[in-house]
């Protein structure tokens, strides 16, 4: 990588008009662990500049993913739309010094220009018809355009750090509007201006902006600043090699959250999509800070597979904290009809836990499976349980709960109990088990019958045992 005697400061700089997309975590990711890897700074910019389409909540939407994300910033954000009179008077400092011109063509010359280029079968670029005329020529009461004067011969020439060194002759570049009509500034003038305000030494972003970086590099070398080193990474892709889209499935980050990831997973995931480090696949944040680099990013897009995610998902679930997991599922659980959530239902959540997370690889499935743990008797049955309780069940059931009363109720007393009980009444323990199961959950699928008993204690289960016995 080439030396640089600047510190490190990487940015994120998304457009506030949508949903804050998993492609743009993980761009942020990469711009966060780089930042961090290097012990330099990690800022943030929201570009909105585009008005019409830029949005408080979605401003809202992504500083909550990135929170969620865990991917902090350092200094306070900057709004791109708040230094407009900055992007204007770096426009005209660049006229002033001959680096651009006034272009006073009306809308619907440049739209007969372009008309042309096309019926021609060429670019429609702008032909650079008012680069060298004399502004006394302008029609009256027309207000330019500033465009930059770029160079015509030769090539523009960026070193991207993931890209390897890309061109582009400078012919197939026209002069680009860098300040409006009206006093606006565009997009990408405004972005080089904030990079180098912001002493933005490492730009790291999507590889769709590499043809953009052309002409922001031409404004950098107009205005003689120092280029900051580009790094654009490929975008991801579904499955089937097409850009990520809703139709493969959830594509922001928030919705992830909704579907039951946790963010360390996602984190991880994004982090292997594109980089990878060995054989490792369970990286965690502390190890991802110190491998990560820029490097070692690939060149080719990456698929996502969200079989893959969710099975790492559940593998952060398994070694998530016990406490943190019981209060994931307690706000899942708190907006659905029919459930109890007093501390006494918390309580047993909790004691569940180590037994409930081993099985679940979202955090909706957590929440399913702790459902009943939060019910109140008459528990809901599902049918195959209904099925199971036939009269003899319930009878044995009566006679199970007359010896579970005697039981201290701690996990080896109650599985001595059900054996106990199996073997004096000639049954197998699935048979005692089973029609227990049905009775203590409503359902055929829990964790191991003496943990669940544990979990709901001595006077609970005696409940849910009566319930079902009569």
């Amino acid at each position: 990588m080439s030396q640089d005697h600047r510190p490190v400061r990487t940015r994120f700089a998304p457009s506030p008009t949508g949903l804050l997309h998993v492609g743009s975590a993980r761009t942020a990711m990469f711009n966060f662990l780089y930042s961090r890897h290097t012990g330099g700074e990690f800022l943030l910019r929201i570009e909105d500049t585009d008005r019409e389409r830029s949005t408080d909540a979605a401003t809202r939407v992504i500083l909550e993913g990135l929170d969620w994300l865990g991917l902090s910033r350092d200094g306070e954000t900057v709004f791109q739309s708040s230094r407009a009179a900055r992007h204007a008077e770096v426009a005209r400092q660049l006229l002033a010094a001959g680096q651009a011109y006034n272009c006073y063509c009306t809308p619907q010359e440049l739209r007969e220009m372009r008309e042309k280029a096309i019926a021609e079968r060429r670019s429609p670029r702008y032909d650079g018809r008012w680069r060298d005329r004399d502004p006394a020529e302008a029609p009256p009461g027309v207000v330019p355009a500033i465009r930059l004067k770029a160079p015509r011969d030769g090539e523009t020439v960026v070193e991207d750090l993931v890209q390897g060194t890309v061109r582009v002759a400078n012919a197939e570049l026209d002069d680009m509007i860098i300040l409006r009509s009206d006093g606006t500034p565009t997009y990408l003038h405004a972005v080089v201006v904030d990079d180098h305000d912001m002493g933005i030494t490492h730009v790291i972003r999507g590889d769709d902006h590499l043809t953009n970086t052309f002409r922001q590099v031409q404004i950098f070398q107009a205005m003689g600043w120092e280029l900051p080193h580009f790094a654009h990474i490929p975008l991801i892709h579904g499955a089937d090699g097409a850009k990520l889209s809703k139709r493969h499935g959830a594509v922001s980050v928030l919705e992830f959250r909704e579907q039951g990831f946790l963010p360390e997973a996602l984190c991880n995931y994004l982090l292997r999509l594109g980089w990878s480090h060995g054989d490792l696949e369970v990286i965690d944040r502390d190890e991802a800070i110190r491998l990560f680099d820029i490097a070692d990013v690939n060149r080719g897009a990456a698929r996502m597979d969200y079989a893959k995610l969710t099975s790492l998902n559940g593998v952060y679930i398994r070694k998530a904290d016990d406490d943190r997991l019981t209060q994931e599922v307690r706000e899942r659980l708190a907006g659905r009809p029919g459930l109890t959530l007093h501390e006494d239902a918390v309580g047993r959540i909790r004691a569940l836990m180590p037994h409930l997370k081993e099985r679940a690889k979202t955090l909706v499935e957590l929440a399913d499976s702790s459902e009943f743990l939060a019910r109140t008797v008459p528990l809901p049955m599902a049918a195959k349980a209904t099925a199971l309780l036939v009269p003899e069940a319930r009878e044995m059931l009566r006679a199970l709960g007359d010896a579970l009363a005697k039981t201290d109720f701690s996990p080896a007393a109650l599985e001595q109990a059900l054996r106990g009980f199996a073997e004096a009444t000639g049954r197998k323990l699935g048979q005692v088990a089973q029609p227990l199961r049905a009775a203590l959950t409503g359902s055929m699928v829990s964790p191991g019958i003496e943990a669940t008993l544990a979990a709901l204690g001595r006077e609970e289960a005696l409940r849910r045992i009566e319930a079902v016995a009569g």
